[in-house]
């Protein structure tokens, strides 16, 4: 028998994009009426609006993968990583046969088992119980090996007590848990993870990592797709990098992680950009710096210093549900700080009117211990008609924080730069009584 269990040779999948969202080339019925009925609500509202009617369709031809190939031996665990839209995801769904490549050719040897979303391969109104059964059942697993492993499925879950009940009255973590357990146990011969784990409690994504670990040791083949660095370091042998639908690098975990962290922020060293613009999009940041509270433009802060992420935004129509995403990491790509604009309570860029606006976002003093930080922004919104993202930005701004001022200054390790109060008071310590039992 060969060792190599999947082999994937120039695979591409395309898709069509055009006002109604992305669609495949020869679309299902079903997709076709919902795509029609969208337009149709679409251009009610714009004419509601007194927006200018786009008249029919124009299309986009989109390659979520472009001429992909690559191969995967017996006992292989391997990490695919890459940022949002790299075709990470759209590579899973291929390779689990949810959905066929445009062009190119994939062979597995070996029976599949995977999860990829939050409910894959489960039905709503069936029990846990029903549906461990058929989700061996379509894997080709006869019944007697799905009640051997049965107990051993359950204890792993630590769903016993809702096992009869109808899975889509699970939380999402109890899905999960039960959906990995099901996928992991009723030993496929190659496992496919996509970044759903993410759901799940840091115990049970412990305790997943560890079994696909006895997987990998069993000599079977496992296929991981995180945005967790660490876990992708300590689990995988190799690694895909994915940019853009193509393969950028394939090789030893270490190297690839190496690059892929160096590459989003390497080159990010401004602390004001001046943004093109581009009247397609229906919100669009102009114009970003980082400042101090006083609005002087600056990259160096110190720890006690309150620092200003300002960006200028102009709002050709407003854009409902629209909402933004900050996320600080250092320059090695680790993740500090995350924020969105639901902090504050509400949603301050919800449906902004036409016209510019400044967006202002305050970073505390003392919140990030000494380094070099790069800023991530992205805005979004599910009820986009040009789709999910609006203006995403990645990686623009940069700043520096020094510490002159405490006795570890710089050196002081960790993500904070917060300083704790250490107090002491006299006590006296005495037996304890009868009357204090």
């Amino acid at each position: 028998m060969s060792d190599t269990v999947i082999s994937v040779e120039n695979l591409s999948k395309s898709y069509f994009i055009g006002h109604g969202g992305p669609r495949e080339k020869n679309p299902m019925l079903r997709d076709m009426i919902v795509r029609h009925a969208r337009n149709y609500a679409r251009k009610a509202i714009d004419m509601a609006r007194g927006r200018q009617i786009i008249q029919g369709d124009s299309v986009e031809e989109f390659w979520a993968l472009k001429d992909v190939a690559f191969e995967v031996k017996r006992g292989e665990v391997v990490g695919i990583i890459g940022r949002n839209g790299a075709g990470k995801s759209t590579l899973l769904k291929i390779l689990s046969r949810i959905t066929e490549p445009t062009t190119g050719r994939i062979t597995l040897n070996g029976r599949v088992s995977s999860l990829l979303e939050v409910g894959t391969g489960f039905h709503p109104e069936l029990t846990g119980r029903e549906n461990i059964f058929l989700n061996g059942a379509i894997l080709g697993m006869p019944r007697a090996d799905i009640k051997r492993k049965f107990d051993e499925i359950v204890d792993f879950a630590g769903v016993e007590k809702f096992l009869d009940t109808p899975v889509k009255r699970y939380s999402s973590g109890m899905y999960v848990r039960l959906a990995f357990a099901v996928a992991a146990h009723l030993e496929p011969e190659i496992l496919i993870i996509d970044e759903v784990l993410a759901v799940g409690d840091a115990e049970f994504q412990k305790k997943c990592l560890g079994k696909m670990k006895d997987v990998a040791g069993q000599g079977r083949t496992v296929l991981f797709v995180s945005h967790n660095m660490a876990a992708v370091r300590s689990l995988c042998s190799s690694c895909l990098w994915l940019d853009c639908g193509l393969i950028r690098e394939a090789g030893s975990t270490a190297e690839i992680l190496d690059h892929y962290l160096r590459s989003s922020t390497k080159d990010v060293k401004a602390s004001e950009v001046v943004l093109p613009e581009d009247l397609t999009k229906e919100f669009q940041v102009r114009k970003a710096r980082v400042t101090k509270m006083d609005g002087e433009i600056c990259s160096d802060f110190l720890c006690d210093e309150e620092i200003s992420l300002e960006l200028q935004c102009e709002v050709r129509n407003p854009v409902p549900g629209l909402y933004g995403y900050l996320q600080i990491s250092l320059r090695d790509g680790t993740e500090v700080l995350v924020s969105d604009s639901f902090d504050g309570g509400g949603n301050p860029v919800d449906n902004l009117s036409n016209g510019h606006h400044t967006l202002r976002i305050t970073v505390p003093a003392r919140s990030l211990a000494p380094g070099e930080y790069v800023a991530y922004f992205n805005f979004a919104s599910p009820m986009s008609a040009a789709g999910f993202s609006v203006d995403c930005l990645g990686d623009l701004l940069s700043f520096q924080i020094t510490d002159p001022n405490t006795r570890r200054g710089n050196n002081r390790g960790g993500f904070f730069g917060t300083l704790l109060p250490w107090q002491i008071t006299p006590c006296s310590l005495r037996p304890a009584m009868a009357s204090d039992k």
